[in-house]
């Protein structure tokens, strides 16, 4: 039906489409967990994905290339690090015409993955968030994303302002649940070396689980006994921020949440959690749907039963248009041609990541990467910083 829809799309838009017709397509990658605890995220990257690719080819595929469509090519990167290296070998041998990819979805996976890909050349964007990622000097690896320990000192001053504007008080201390990926920890380590200091709050407790969580009691009492004025909740696995949050509400833990991470905002927390229990609970994640994206956030709920878009599905999404302003610029199928012009590429203010502009410094990351904070209201995550992007104001949790 989507092919359908897009090859009738393309032949309206006149002469020039008919080359489309005939021109070999651009293969570009997506290399995520589709199966396992994780499948959930590698989905929905794959939804964001397609509609990308949908929407580049009706705007005429890559014009210099005769007008060639994008084809996405998925490959399911597993559960764990073994898996995903396994996977990223067999992408790069298995589809020798792969000209760029994107994905990975957890920062540990990023890492290995990009292992693999960037002795083949390959070009990669990526939304994971660790600072290792682009602190190896590899020239395949683009970062679309703030780094996890630039989100961290990003989100700290607007969290602190933001509860001392609607409460009349900073809070003082601060304790750390925290998953051991290697996301949450660079956040938790950027956190420690400074961070906390530089906002004047003081790190009460700080516990480490290995994803998936059987038995989150022991972390909740310790929490009950230390009564921190904020909890800092970094999981990545829904079921782990089901599990603590459920174990919350039992020993009748009350502290303003603010997590890091999409775990906490996934649809599937309504499966098991009563949106009144998640409702004010915020999170720094690296990208949300926002204002402004109101018909692409539809198309999603149209096409795949999404209630709302995640980082997951605007990122792959807008990844497809970086390609398009890359291939455009190398005008070539040659990966090193392509990781040449997304090195150098200039492609002015972001539109579909928060912040900066669609080019990359010197190791990879996005210039002048942001984020977004999201809040649950009235049963849903919504973006409410940055102002400009912000579909709700943000209202400080209440315990």
């Amino acid at each position: 039906m989507r092919k359908l829809m897009c090859s009738t799309v393309v032949a309206a838009l006149g002469a020039g489409s008919a080359l489309a017709q005939d021109a070999e397509p651009v293969q570009i990658g997506l290399i995520a967990p589709v199966s396992g605890i994780y499948a959930r995220p590698g989905q929905v990257m794959k939804m964001g994905a397609e509609l990308g690719v949908e929407d580049v080819n009706a705007a005429g595929g890559i014009e210099c290339l005769n007008g060639a469509p994008l084809e996405l090519v998925v490959i399911d990167s597993g559960d764990s690090v073994e898996k995903a290296t396994n996977a990223a070998q067999r992408m790069v041998a298995d589809y020798p015409d792969l000209v760029g990819a994107t994905g990975s979805y957890l920062s540990s996976f990023t890492l290995a993955v990009t292992e693999v890909t960037e002795r083949a050349n390959l070009p990669v964007l990526t939304l994971s968030y660790s600072d290792l990622i682009t602190e190896r000097g590899y020239e395949n690896v683009f970062q679309t994303s703030a780094t996890a320990g630039g989100q961290a000192e990003i989100a700290l001053p607007i969290i602190m302002d933001l509860a001392e504007e609607q409460t009349g008080k900073r809070p003082e201390t601060v304790a750390v649940i925290t998953d051991n990926t290697a996301a949450s920890l660079s956040s938790v380590e950027r956190m420690k070396n400074g961070l906390l200091d530089d906002v004047g709050l003081e790190l009460v407790s700080e516990e480490v689980f290995t994803p998936p969580l059987s038995d989150a009691t022991s972390l909740i009492q310790t929490i009950r006994a230390r009564q921190p004025d904020l909890l800092f909740f970094l999981p990545t696995v829904i079921s782990d921020a089901n599990l603590i949050l459920e174990k919350m509400q039992e020993f009748r833990v009350s502290v303003p949440t603010i997590s890091f991470g999409i775990a906490i905002a996934e649809p599937e927390v309504l499966n098991t959690m009563d949106p009144e229990l998640l409702d004010g609970v915020m999170s720094a994640v690296a990208n949300w749907g926002a204002a402004g994206q109101e018909d692409l956030i539809q198309r999603l709920k149209d096409e795949y039963g999404e209630p709302w878009m995640t980082q997951n599905a605007i990122s792959t999404y807008g990844d497809m248009w970086v390609f398009k302003a890359a291939l455009e610029e190398s005008c070539s199928r040659d990966r090193e041609a392509l990781g040449e012009a997304l090195r150098n590429l200039d492609g002015g203010p972001s539109e579909y990541y928060p912040g900066g502009t669609i080019s990359f410094d010197d190791m990879g990351r996005r210039e002048g990467a942001s984020l977004t904070i999201i809040q649950w209201q009235e049963g849903v995550p919504v973006t409410v910083f940055p102002e400009e992007l912000a579909v709700a104001a943000p209202k400080w949790p209440t315990e």
